[in-house]
This record gives structure tokens, sequence and C-alpha cells, in this order.
């Protein structure tokens, strides 16, 4: 199956069905055993909060809330990018990295486009004015964009070099040609850091929240199966507590780096000050003409915002951790009988029971037929969500979980931690980095999805066997697995960002390298700070001692 995953011989989803065949004809697990982990409570996790996503995709408000940002932070390129960042970051937190960066991008590029013509607008003008006198001089300090050749031959005039400044006679056509490259090139930059800045920030923005993107659930879909007895150890809001942090560190390390790469470090000009110019003010005209082309907010989207808000609300207060959750007073005395999967369903049901619009009389228009719509229809219908579920992920994620299941019952689980025991002369700290390091080279040729399947149940079974909290290297290899900013291929976003941003690979492999570099250093950062305190990684818990994992 890993040679399957890796090649993709076999559609994903197709080889994550493969333990269906093979384990009861290999005796391993009856096939009812096998199946039934195929729609676990973290995949009614992982199902509730796409339908979540799918509502908030359907009625524009990620696009709403999007632009409404963008007015707020401004034009400025520095700003700019924070604005584009944050928002990318916040928004792949509850929708698809792929959604977010598939429609973050288009808004970015409208905006810089608008920004290039302006300037180009202005520095027309300008040399147009000072064309008008019978004759001007122009100081060029030495910037990172250089003539050409041509442009050097072209150029009839005396210069006079002194101290990296040049003072040159220019006809006003030459001097329009240079300003015009110079523009170009400083854009083309720019284009290529926003669009990098946004498929970026929605791979790290997925790590944040525990249904912001497939390999966290599978991390809790492996810690449940095969540490039965954790006491609901990852959860909502305890993986918000550790990756919640990690992102905010993440993302601002990757800004700056951006920012250094791209746009270099002048942040005076970067980040501008006093009042707005005539081009930003025209630039921040267009975000506004596509925040007026959403009109007023809608019934639907302001339900759709309400459940939303509600949804993590639950999710937060169900069992903080510090004090009783709602869910732990009200049915989970005896039990865990109710689960953030739990919550995720309930809430999500209710796109299908509420209505679009608001009760009024006189009906709701007329159907094709000219026939009276009598009632608006919901919040969501199953035609909407069948198009944009992906049911391929959650037979993967089952698949995952099969395979888990049955490494524990052929005893390859204990097989491979004996063969790994002799890492416990290693410190812990030490082994999580290069755990790490390996798992971000990996998914780069790998999906996410596909590498965390593989690794965390091999991760499991080498902490139990040299005595170390297992959450101590699934965590950050987990969070390791959505690191992948080097290769097109490596993620949706990236492949989107690569069609974009006029993009060449080396581009990406450069910025990509030093971001893997940070994310690795940052996540191993806080699995030995906060991440330390919060889940007591110094002591190994009793859950995960061998002898109650199902032999």
């Amino acid at each position: 199956m890993a040679l399957y995953w890796c090649t993709e011989c076999m559609p994903l989803a197709v080889t994550a069905l493969l333990p269906v065949i093979l384990f009861p004809m290999m005796g391993i697990m009856e096939a009812g055993a096998v199946s039934i982990q195929y729609l676990k409570d973290s995949n009614m996790l992982f199902i509730g909060g796409l339908l979540v996503a799918i509502a908030v995709e359907h009625w524009n408000l990620h696009k709403r809330i999007a632009l409404r940002v963008l007015l707020l932070v401004g034009v400025r390129p520095s700003l700019l990018m924070i604005g584009f960042m944050s928002v990318s970051a916040f928004l792949s937190m509850w929708i698809s990295n792929t959604a977010t960066t598939a429609m973050m991008l288009p808004i970015a590029h409208a905006v810089l486009l608008q920004l290039k013509a302006t300037e180009a607008r202005a520095d027309a003008r300008d040399i147009q004015a000072a064309a008008d006198n019978e004759g001007f001089e122009l100081e060029v300090t030495e910037t990172k964009e250089e003539l050409t050749e041509t442009d050097k031959k072209q150029i009839d005039t005396k210069i006079q070099l002194e101290d990296n400044v040049c003072e040159m006679q220019l006809s006003p056509d030459i001097l329009q040609e240079i300003k015009r490259k110079a523009t170009e090139a400083k854009y083309e930059l720019l284009t290529k850091g926003m669009s990098l800045s946004v498929c970026y920030s929605a791979s790290i923005g997925g790590t944040a929240t525990l249904t912001g993107t497939t390999p966290n659930i599978i991390l809790k879909g492996q810690i449940d199966e095969l540490f039965p007895g954790n006491g609901d150890v990852i959860n909502f809001a305890s993986w918000f507590g550790f990756a919640f942090p990690n992102m905010l560190l993440m993302l601002v390390l990757t800004w700056f780096w951006l920012q250094f790469m791209f746009l270099g470090f002048n942040l005076k000009q970067s980040f501008g000050c006093g009042e707005k110019s005539e081009r930003d003010k025209e630039a921040y005209a267009v975000m506004r003409g596509e925040y007026k082309k959403l009109g007023p907010m809608k019934f639907a989207e302001v339900g759709v915002l309400i459940i939303f808000v509600l949804l993590v609300l639950l999710w937060f207060t169900r069992e903080p951790g510090f004090i009783k959750g709602w869910a732990t007073v009200l049915f989970n005395m005896d039990g865990p009988y109710v689960s953030d999967g739990t919550v995720a369903i309930f809430m999500s049901m209710l796109f299908f029971v509420i209505p679009s619009q608001l009760p009024r009389c006189g009906g709701y228009g007329y159907n094709e037929k000219g026939k009276l719509i009598k009632a608006p229809p919901a919040l969501l219908n199953w035609q909407v969500v069948h198009e944009r579920m992906p049911w391929n992920i959650i037979l993967l994620l089952g698949g995952g979980f099969a395979l888990a299941a049955g490494s524990e019952e052929s005893g390859l689980s204990s097989w491979l931690g004996d063969m790994l025991t002799p890492l416990q002369k290693i410190p812990p700290f030490a082994i999580s980095l290069l755990l790490c390091l390996l798992v971000a080279t990996f998914t780069e040729c790998s999906s996410n999805t596909a590498t965390t399947t593989l690794f965390l149940p091999i991760l499991a079974s080498m902490a139990i066997a040299i005595k170390i909290h297992p959450l101590y290297v699934m965590l950050p290899c987990t969070i390791a697995a959505s690191l992948a900013f080097m290769l097109p291929v490596a993620t949706p976003p990236n492949a989107i960002a690569f069609s974009f941003g006029n993009l060449k690979v080396f581009d990406m492999v450069k910025a990509g390298t030093i971001l893997n570099f940070i994310g690795i250093l940052t996540v191993n950062l806080g699995i030995n700070t906060w991440g330390y305190a919060m889940f007591d990684m110094g002591t190994f818990p009793e859950w995960a001692n061998v002898s109650n994992v199902r032999p």
C-alpha cells in the first residue's frame, strides 16, 4: 500500500480499499472488523467540518470576510502581503487549503494589476510634466534593476558617475521605457511574492485547527485507534491550544522571509506613512468595488455565520481540559458518548433545515415551469454537497485506520517497535527533529494524507518501544506533513500559485527550502515548551502502556 500510495499507480482512494480484500483473505482480520474502520468518529468529524466549509463557500461568506479584512489593512506592499497571508491562514483553518488559495489568488492579482497600471499612469504624468520644461535633470540611484545593453546604446547623453548617483540628460521616450521596465521588474517580483505568500499561508493556516487539514484528523483517528484509553487527549480545544500559537509564529517568520526575498527590508517604502497617494487610492477602489459587488449581507450568509460561530464555541467548550465542559456535565458522566464529531454533524444538519430566506407571504417567485415557489430552499442541498464533498479522502482516511488496525492485529507494530529500540540512546528532542525532517522531505513527493497514514503507526510503535510520550513524535510529525513548500506538485495550493504567479520551480525551491526549516524548528520549539506542559510530555502516559493497546 505504501508503494501504491507513493507512486499513485492506482487512485489513492482505490488503494485505501485494499485492506477490505487482503486482510480477510490473509487471515489478519475479519471482513466486518476491517470494514468498520472506514466510518469511525474521526470520519464523522471530517464530514461535519467539510459540510460547514461547503456552506461557507456556497454563500461566498469567505470572499466577504477576505475583502473586508483587505480593505482594513490597505494596499501598501508589506501591509498587503500581511493582509493576504492573515486572511488566507484564517480561512484555511475552516475551509480547504485549495479553496482558500483558489479564491485569494485572483483577488491578489486584480489588486496588483491595478497598482501596476496606476503606477504606470503616474510615471507617465511625471515624465510629461518634466518634458514641458526646457531642460530637466534626473538623479537615478542605483537599484536592483540594471539597464540592458540596448538601453545603454539608446542613451545619447553625457553621464557623470559620482558615488552611485547618475545625472543624465534623457529624452522623455527613453526615460519612459526605462521606467516601464523598472515597474515591470518590480511587479514581477511582487506578484511572485504575493502568490507564494497566499499558498504558503493557506498550508500553514490549515495546521491550526483539528479540521483544518486531513493529517490532523488522521492523527486523532490513529491515537483513538491505537490507544483507546487515551482520555480524548486530542480534541478540538487541545489541538488548537498547541497548534494555533505555532501557526502564528510560523506565519510571522514566513512573512519576514518572503518580505526579505521579494520586497527587501526598506520598511518605510513598503509600509508607507502619511496620506495615501493617488495610486494607493485607485487600488483601494478596486477592492472596494469587488466588495460592493457582493451587495448587502444576505439572510443566508448571516445564518451560515451564526452556525459557524456556534460550532466553534461548542467545540471549544465541549471538553476544554481545565474545567468540565458542557458535554461532560450533560452527557459524558458515564463515558465518552458525545465527541467533536457529534457536535460537527449536529450543527451541519442545521444547514439542511434552516431556510436561505426570511419567511414572507406571497411565495418566493416562480420556478422554470411557472409554478409558485411556496417555500425557500435550505442553506444547503444534497446536490451541492455531492458535487463538492471529497469522498475519496473519506475512503483514504478509512484505509489508514484499517492499515493501523491490521498492523496491530498482525504484530507488525510490535516488531517495528522492537527494531527501533536502539533509538532510545538518542535524546528525544533529536529524535523528534530528525523525524520531522524525514516527514517534511517525504511529503514533498507524496500527498500529506498518505505520508501521515504511513508514518504515524510506526511512530506510535517506536514511542512505546523507547518509552517516550507518543504525542512527542506523532504531533510534530503530523504538522511537518503539511510543510510541503518546495515543489509545485507537492500540494494543490502550490500548483495553483505556480500557474498564477509566473513562478519558476527555482523560485519555489529557494523560498520553500528555508520555510521547511522554519516550520520544523517552530513545531519542535512548540513541542518542547508550551506543548511539553500541555500534554505532560515528561512522563510516559498510562494509556500508552503496551498492555493497554489491543494485542
